[in-house]
């Protein structure tokens, strides 16, 4: 593309000076290209196709002109830096992870407070001196490289780290001598989708071919799983596993604990699959022999092995999940554990026990079974909320978990197995008193009726006015749960005032797999009515009114408020969409995005093209409607959900709608950070902004 083809001169605002926050936005204007597609007969146009090329110099100009028009409104906030300051201050206490135990050594990750980055540690026994494995704030100038991986050998000789870049799900995986902690020359390379499974001198992974064209935008394609020894060149790496045939299907390897057996997932979600199938391979044997061949939409996920087979978790003909034993020589299934009235979210092994999570209404319920699947008791829980861990080996005689709820910092605990006993091991220290603050769990009816559950957290004695600023925020999507969790930036908005209320709508994992159907593909617009639905409840419950209500969502929840605001535009005042999946036309065309054609559909099939088409966001901007202020958010290195789908977003809104919205509709755009903040200070930066744009647009001032 020329360079002249994009024109970054201001629209003239036609107002007269004054604070900037007063004036009507002077957007950039952003270039229209002649690309129309034809869907099943129906012509699309595409005027924004350029950009989508994420390394041409007009793209690049027009990200700074968008950044430069943002920057200079969230500057202009008299309190923002205000905001920040709080938000540094809530932030700022020591955060430890839950210990990983391995020989002689306990491993943990700690952030001091406000470390970009939180640093690896190990100890000898509970009590032992503490030193520093790996520091990732010292591998870039920026702190933005995270360490993504660490996986210890069998005999705690070695360890896989894994390290990404600038946020990019790109990984390369080096090897650690645990002795001197040093690193070997080992360098693994175009790392993505993968575990790190030891198997004796050497470990499986994962990888892509090196991408032509954009590492960060271009299709990602024949996923291959490979060995490593140690001690080798990644050109010496022995090709396990590859599909050419199919070259949209993920392939990932495990090991089991004793590293006999090396287990296969195949997932074939680019053509509309929801489930895997699964091969075992013995470490004596050069081939995979199947356990599922055949990829469905039903999942299976091996937990352990044991004398006579595998135990084996599966939602097949059980849409709550459960536990099954197979057994390789006979070919033959039996029951462990049945399928419960609440949902299974996992099975773990430690001690020679199984520790079995169930979600109860978004809550956490934890079981210990013995290894044929009878009951023992249930670990007992603070309260309400989440709890994770309850891992480890089968000689360990206690496992560490972590729990934590909206109005309670995660704290961990040490559990013995043979008692049942749970005592406090890690409790955080920070200047938070539980006890002024509420959460209430409630339900409410979505458009057809469906009972939604929701989460809304308030400092105590907040008056039920309708005037309260509100943030509800949602997914909806991929089976995934949203759970109960503590995060301290949080707490100085409910400090000001605010509400914080989190649904969760179908689409979904809180209640089972058949939950997560209902807001699938062409029941997708079930997402929305659930969302819809929350706001109209906080409205009739006088927890807030549409002047005071802002919408927040990310990656697919990204998707959700897009959608919303485009069906119901008056829902509220403030929008936040981040790094969501905008155009619903030609996601599967970028990285690993048509992996999600299992959830969505594709607009290559002409029964699903229509739905997308119905509600995807960057098709259903609407003319001469009043817009909520509404600040897009992404970053550049963003592989996951490429930038191209909220760039192209923004320049539909602020062309169709700006001329007719009283509200600024504006896009901000992170450096070195990817489909999350790459390092702690970028979070607070932009919480920070999210703050002070819904602030600001309300009418309200952080005190």
């Amino acid at each position: 593309m020329r360079n002249n083809i994009l024109m970054l001169s201001l629209i003239t605002s036609g107002l007269m000076g004054g604070d900037t926050l007063a004036q009507k936005i002077a957007y950039p204007s952003t270039t229209t290209v002649e690309q129309v597609d034809d869907y099943h007969g129906t012509p699309v146009a595409d005027p924004y196709r350029w950009l989508e090329d994420d390394r041409s110099a007009e793209t690049e100009a027009w990200v700074k002109a968008q950044n430069k028009v943002t920057f200079q409104f969230l500057d202009a906030i008299p309190y923002k830096g205000k905001i920040f300051d709080d938000l540094e201050k809530a932030y700022n206490y020591p955060k430890y992870s839950a210990p990983k135990k391995k020989g002689d050594y306990y491993y943990f990750y700690k952030n001091d407070g406000l470390q970009n980055q939180s640093v690896l540690y190990r100890q000898k026994g509970e009590n032992g001196e503490v030193e520093v494995v790996i520091d990732p704030n010292s591998l870039s100038t920026d702190a933005t490289t995270r360490l993504t991986v660490f996986n210890l050998s069998k005999n705690g000789a070695y360890a896989i780290c894994g390290f990404s870049k600038g946020g990019s799900d790109w990984q390369t995986y080096q090897v650690m001598d645990m002795k001197t902690l040093e690193m070997l020359p080992d360098r693994v390379e175009w790392v993505k989708v993968s575990g790190a499974a030891w198997q004796g001198d050497g470990f499986y992974y994962s990888r892509y071919p090196k991408p032509d064209g954009s590492a960060l935008a271009a299709k990602n394609e024949n996923h291959q799983v490979y060995f490593h020894k140690i001690g080798t060149e990644q050109s010496a790496d022995q090709l396990i596993f590859e599909d050419k045939a199919n070259s949209q299907r993920f392939h990932t390897v495990s090991t089991t604990e004793d590293e006999r057996f090396a287990v296969l997932y195949v997932s074939d979600r680019g053509k509309g699959k929801d489930g895997n199938g699964l091969w075992v391979k013995d470490a004596q044997s050069s081939t995979f022999r199947p356990v599922i061949a055949e990829i469905t939409n039903y999942s299976y996920s091996l937990v352990e092995n044991v004398s006579d087979g595998f135990l084996i978790e599966t939602n097949e003909e059980a849409p709550n999940g459960k536990l099954m034993h197979f057994d390789p020589i006979k070919k033959a299934w039996r029951t462990v554990l049945a399928e419960q009235p609440e949902p299974l979210q996992g099975v773990g092994s430690a001690g020679g026990k199984l520790f079995v999570s169930y979600s109860k209404d978004v809550s956490t319920r934890i079981y210990v079974l013995n290894m044929q699947g009878k009951k023992e008791r249930e670990v007992e829980l603070p309260g309400l909320g989440t709890a994770t861990g309850f891992g480890g080996e089968a000689t360990d005689t206690f496992v560490f978990y972590t729990y934590t709820s909206f109005i309670y910092p995660p704290t961990i605990f040490k559990y013995d197995i043979s008692s049942g006993v749970s005592s406090l091991f890690k409790k955080p220290e920070l200047a938070f008193e539980p006890g002024d603050y509420e959460t209430r769990q409630v339900f409410y009816p979505s458009k057809d009726g469906t009972r939604i559950p929701a989460f809304i957290t308030f400092k105590k004695g907040l008056e039920l006015n309708g005037q309260n600023p509100t943030l509800l925020y949602g997914y909806g999507g991929f089976n995934i749960s949203l759970t109960p969790a503590f995060s301290p930036t949080r707490i100085p908005f409910l400090d000001q005032g605010g509400v914080y209320v989190q649904a969760n709508l179908r689409g979904g994992g809180e209640y089972g797999e058949t939950w997560h159907e209902q807001g699938m593909k062409l029941k997708k617009q079930n997402v929305f009515d659930d969302f819809i639905a929350a706001a109209e409840f906080l409205f009739q419950e006088k927890y807030t009114s549409p002047s005071k209500l802002a919408l927040q969502g990310g990656s697919n929840g990204g998707l959700l408020v897009g959608a919303v605001i485009n069906q119901r535009p008056d829902l509220c005042q403030v929008a936040f969409p981040a790094v969501g999946v905008m155009d619903m036309l030609r996601f599967h065309k970028f990285t690993i995005g048509w992996n999600w054609i299992a959830d969505y559909g594709s607009s290559e099939n002409a029964e699903e093209f229509k739905m997308l088409y119905s509600y995807s966001p960057l098709h259903n901007v609407k003319e001469n409607t009043a817009y909520p202020a509404t600040m897009i958010t992404t970053a550049d290195h963003d592989d996951r959900v490429v930038p191209a789908h909220s760039f192209k977003y923004a320049a539909q809104l602020q062309r169709v709608a700006g001329p007719s919205s009283e509200n600024p509709l504006l896009i901000r755009i992170d450096t070195n950070s990817g489909h999350g903040a790459s390092n702690t200070r970028k979070a607070l930066e932009t919480q920070a902004d999210i703050y002070g744009f819904m602030f600001h647009n309300m009418g309200l001032v952080w005190q």
